[in-house]
């Protein structure tokens, strides 16, 4: 799961001609990819920085026109001599991704086009630990329902579905191993949205795909964050636990078996609080959502009902901390010092050049930097935190459910030969 290229031929010389459609699909992808990176450019452009003929670059031109891929913008006249060519540019505006996240307290559907422009975004508070999984399955089917909807309205071909979750997640198989938060073990997630939104929807099936939500969300930060592009970072998202996703040389750390992101499980205090996964003292019960909101209220304050949504609860939160309560103000203390104590761990063991901060973590952030940056300073064994800093998410709730939609659009990116042409669509073909 990378939002980088695979590599592809770049000369049908190369290929032997019984692999001719096979060549034409890993042009277009090599074309579409390099707009979608570099921006607007000449066909003229686009041959010299791919290596693929000036004839050769027209022809898949056309065919990504025809898709609705690209568009035809302006003449580019910047720096050349003669009749200029005419710029085409990334359009994507005709297919979509669909990100989904199930979190303990809410959902979240958001629709995205290969531009990176939100179409529709949703988020429900949701309990959903008091619920079944059939039951959350059958509200995730109807959220994302929704979202397809929105997708036909605009006339978008919706190319995806990817799930975000905080589990352990068998990726190939769709099924949640385990979700400590959730209280669920062994669910087929996929194949039940797959008999779910069969029914609800009509057309081809979507694929349906899953995967760990703060893995997702650290796809989501590389790829459109505000330290996109930053090819070594750790993401930390805080919600009721916390997850990590760690990009190391552009590529995520998926693991041996796809079951990384875990951080949140890391043992800090062995006498410490009882965790959903059943130890004790782990990272998360000190600086989760959960833990923070311990430390910060009673049992029976608003802030601590999960039937109230997420940015109104820590609304009430940022609040009391602007207006000097003590209590409130210590909590936040607290948790900072204790994302540095576990932030440490991680820059000792990645040297990331970047921790980003998303979920609450960012929503509260400037009451959480001051402590973490005091403890880093402190535990960091290389000088200077070694090069790291913080930044705080510019997603926030967000991350995860773009790093699905994201994901779910790398099919058209892989084989842009997947969306209809739109001739072949007015003709009835």
């Amino acid at each position: 799961m990378s939002v980088h290229p695979s590599p592809v031929l770049t000369s049908l010389a190369d290929a032997q001609p019984a692999d001719q459609a096979a060549v034409r699909r890993s042009n277009l992808a090599l074309v579409l990819r390099h707009l979608r990176a570099r921006g607007s450019r000449s066909r003229a452009g686009i041959a010299a920085d791919t290596g693929l003929n000036k004839a050769t670059v027209s022809s898949l031109v056309a065919e990504l026109v025809d898709r609705g891929l690209v568009r035809e913008g302006e003449p580019d006249r910047a720096g050349l001599v003669g009749r200029p060519g005419r710029n085409v540019g990334l359009d994507g505006r005709r297919v979509a991704g669909i990100g989904v996240e199930i979190n303990v307290d809410y959902l979240t559907a958001l629709v995205l086009d290969l531009t990176w422009t939100v179409l529709f975004e949703q988020r429900v508070a949701l309990d959903v630990q008091a619920m079944t999984p059939d039951e959350v399955l059958d509200a995730v089917a109807d959220l994302t329902s929704r979202a397809a909807r929105e997708c036909a309205r605009r006339d978008v071909l919706p190319v995806g579905v990817t799930i975000a979750i905080p589990a352990l997640v068998d990726v190939a198989g769709g099924v949640v191993a385990f979700a400590p938060n959730l209280h669920w073990r062994d669910v087929p997630v996929v194949r039940g949205m797959a008999d779910r939104l069969g029914a609800l929807l009509t057309g081809d099936p979507m694929p349906i795909r899953m995967a760990n939500d703060a893995n997702l969300g650290a796809l989501g930060e590389y790829a459109m964050g505000g330290v996109a592009g930053t090819p070594d970072l750790v993401y930390l998202t805080g919600e009721i636990g916390v997850g990590g996703g760690v990009i190391a040389g552009g590529r995520l750390l998926g693991g041996a078996e796809g079951f990384s992101g875990e951080i949140g499980h890391i043992q800090l205090d062995p006498a410490g609080h009882e965790c959903g996964c059943g130890r004790r003292g782990c990272w998360e019960t000190l600086v989760g959502m959960a833990g923070m909101l311990r430390l910060a209220a009673d049992a029976d304050d608003p802030v601590r009902d999960p039937s109230l949504d997420l940015d109104q609860r820590l609304d009430m939160i940022r609040r009391r901390a602007e207006t000097g309560d003590r209590r409130t103000l210590d909590a936040l203390e607290q948790v900072g010092a204790g994302l540095g104590v576990g932030a440490s761990i991680l820059i000792n063991v990645f040297n990331p050049r970047v921790v980003v901060l998303g979920g609450y973590f960012a929503s509260l952030g400037p009451y959480l930097l001051g402590p973490m940056r005091a403890e880093l300073r402190d535990r960091v064994i290389a000088p200077d935190i070694g090069g790291c800093r913080v930044e705080l998410s510019l997603l926030g709730f967000a991350a995860a459910s773009r790093g699905g939609a994201n994901v779910a659009l790398e099919a058209v990116l892989d084989d842009p030969a997947m969306v209809p042409p739109r001739s072949s669509v007015r003709s009835g073909g």
